[in-house]
């Protein structure tokens, strides 16, 4: 079989990852036949001062007729440029991930919201960003090697947060496929990767000098922990090819150093902070290979820097009232994306051993817009507003002192080390070595320092170099080699809705049912796997069924989910339908078996689920993908 295999793999010539982040997203890729450098995307046109350019902003604008105008800088900025009057017909959305994570219920239905009230498919707008980024890669992919590349030519990878429940990692996939990035018939063109394997994946492959230790044992290559980070780094090994822009990594294709460290046996935490979520892994080094086992399922939640942009929104709204600030942004969406800008870059100013104040720019529109609602000054509602730390400065700016700034840290920095320390105490979480703190959020010297002061004693907290582009990177390398990570935990519980004898005080009289004289329980859940049980790569369960008539000709078999363990019928709370294998036999002429067997298979421990039921007697088989979008 694995032979088989080989012969696919090799068809694709280029791996393209593309890191989709809530507040900011990317792409790299790596040939299959020199998979030991990656590039990362050329540098984008118009990045903001103070904010590094090797990802573009996830946001996208569609015209008045809701079709695709530009992503990223490109539509943030024509957006900004458009006369107010126009603009509110213009549907700009920004931060919009977060809303798969968000919704309990998500379906291909679901809507968002644009900038201007206006409500748009969510598998549109993601479907429009996936394009946007495809077609990038391919005309980058198209110059570089002076000839067209085929969509056939490309493994894509797609990163999600490991958190994210089923729906959502499936939503994905259908944006995709819109796409036009891969098809329900040619499913392994695109992987679904999670983003803290990734990036756990690319820290394996680090070498001392491309990472930051952020422990006072002792200066990593002569810099001591206090130094910045940033300052004079130089970048493992990365060359700048002048004539095209894209960054290229050599991943050195021994085990970092880091990793000679490790035994057999080891654990270690990847926390992925990024824009909207966090996420936490904990995985365990199996010797030789290095291949990973996941010890504990991912955890986290809606911890990231978002969290920071909207506690300047509550002290904003506290300075000038709720009332105005709800009105400012739907009357002026542009300047309102000009204010949360010019926060962006003081948020990144912000440090824990700073003195000196963050000077945050008021658009003139807020000003002037502020004195018409009020009919009294932006410096007025200073003065009044008790909020001493934050001041008026004369060259129209709202000067926060660093104590206000790491005040608006702290909820999110909080929570973050609060959900550190509740997966620290877990059994299965014990003797951890290192932690790797990840994503884009990682960047930021307060959340370093908290974590450093909670955690530097229990293990060695370190930083990658470029570290929010650890993601990115990780996810080529996984989409060069899938089976990296070879032991999942299952996030739920899946069985199948059967029938059984119905027995005398072992079954609730209300699901009795008589059919032909036999007495059955219905609802009967059987369970093939639960959560949180440890899943090796492309493992199978197989259960056989009879039908409850031998001479049925149509056998429907459903499958059910649920994040609870100990589940005995499909009518329980929590419990979702999430597949249907219908296996037709009609037009088979064998002779009827009077016991009739159907096999029934799950594979597991991929990031996605396949099911498939075969009737023995005539082999005749059916596949269907779970689907937790459509039930």
């Amino acid at each position: 079989d694995s032979d088989a295999e080989d012969a696919v793999e090799q068809l694709f010539l280029v791996v393209v990852a593309i890191d989709f982040g809530t507040t900011s997203s990317g792409y790299a890729y790596s040939f299959t036949k020199e998979p030991e450098c990656i590039h990362v995307m050329r540098r984008w046109e118009g990045g903001d001062p103070g904010v590094s350019n090797q990802k573009t902003p996830t946001t996208i604008l569609l015209t008045p007729e809701r079709k695709f105008h530009s992503f990223g800088y490109a539509a943030r900025d024509f957006y900004h440029d458009l006369d107010p009057t126009e603009s509110k017909h213009w549907l700009y959305f920004e931060k919009f991930k977060m809303k798969l994570h968000t919704t309990g219920n998500l379906t291909m239905e679901t809507d968002l919201t644009a900038a201007n009230g206006k409500k748009v498919k969510a598998l549109e707008i993601f479907a429009y960003a996936l394009q946007f980024f495809k077609e990038q890669a391919l005309k980058e992919l198209s110059d570089q090697g002076g000839s067209d590349f085929e969509n056939t030519e490309v493994r894509w990878v797609i990163t999600v947060p490991a958190i994210w429940k089923q729906p959502a990692k499936q939503f994905m996939r259908q944006a995709a496929y819109k796409a036009g990035m891969a098809s329900p018939e040619n499913p392994e063109q695109l992987i679904i990767a999670l983003e803290p394997e990734a990036a756990s994946i690319y820290c394996r492959k680090l070498r001392l000098h491309q990472m930051i230790e952020l422990s006072s044992r002792a200066p990593v290559n002569g810099y001591s922990p206090s130094d910045t980070i940033g300052t004079g780094f130089t970048q493992g090994k990365e060359h700048v090819r002048r004539n095209r822009q894209s960054r290229t990594f050599m991943v050195e294709n021994v085990i970092g150093e880091i990793w000679s460290e490790l035994e057999e046996g080891d654990r270690y935490i990847v926390v992925d902070s990024g824009g909207g979520t966090v996420d936490m892994t904990v995985h365990q080094i199996r010797l030789p290979e290095g291949h990973l086992k996941e010890l504990y399922k991912a955890t986290g939640g809606p911890y990231g820097s978002l969290g920071v942009d909207y506690e300047f929104e509550k002290l904003l709204c506290k300075i000038f009232g709720e009332d105005f600030i709800e009105q400012f942004k739907i009357k002026r969406p542009a300047a309102w994306v000009d204010l949360m800008i010019a926060f962006e870059s003081r948020k990144r100013a912000a440090a824990p051993d700073r003195t000196n104040p963050l000077n945050i720019t008021l658009p003139f529109s807020f000003i002037d817009y502020y004195k018409k609602f009020r009919g009294h000054s932006v410096e007025h509602a200073l003065r009044k507003s008790n909020v001493d730390f934050v001041k008026w400065s004369s060259q129209g700016m709202l000067r926060m002192s660093p104590d206000a700034m790491n005040a608006l840290f702290k909820p999110t920095i909080d929570q973050i080390v609060q959900h550190l320390s509740e997966v620290f105490d877990k059994p299965e979480v014990t003797n951890v070595k290192f932690l790797f703190l990840v994503g884009g959020f990682a960047e930021s010297p307060l959340l370093q320092q908290a974590v450093q002061s909670a955690f530097g004693s229990r293990c060695r907290v370190i930083i990658p170099q470029d570290v929010g582009l650890t993601i990115l990177k990780g996810a080529v390398l996984f989409g060069l080699d899938p089976a990296v990570i070879k032991v999942r935990r299952s996030p739920l519980t899946y069985g199948v809705g059967v029938l059984n004898r119905f027995v005398e005080g072992k079954h609730p009289p209300e699901k009795l049912l008589v059919k032909d004289g036999t007495r059955w329980c219905t609802d009967v859940f059987d369970k093939f796997i639960s959560a949180d049980q440890s899943v090796a790569l492309g493992e199978t369960v197989t259960r056989s069924y009879t039908p409850a008539k031998p001479s049925q000709l149509v056998i429907v078999i459903n499958i059910y989910s649920s994040e609870q363990d100990n589940v005995s019928f499909i009518t329980e709370p929590g419990v979702k339908k999430c597949g249907t294998l219908r296996l037709d036999l009609t037009g088979t002429d064998a002779a009827v078996p009077n016991r009739r067997e159907i096999k029934t298979l799950m594979q597991f421990g991929d990031t996605e689920i396949k099911a498939m039921a075969v009737d023995v007697a005539t082999s005749k088989s059916v596949k269907v993908g779970i689907d937790f979008l459509n039930y």
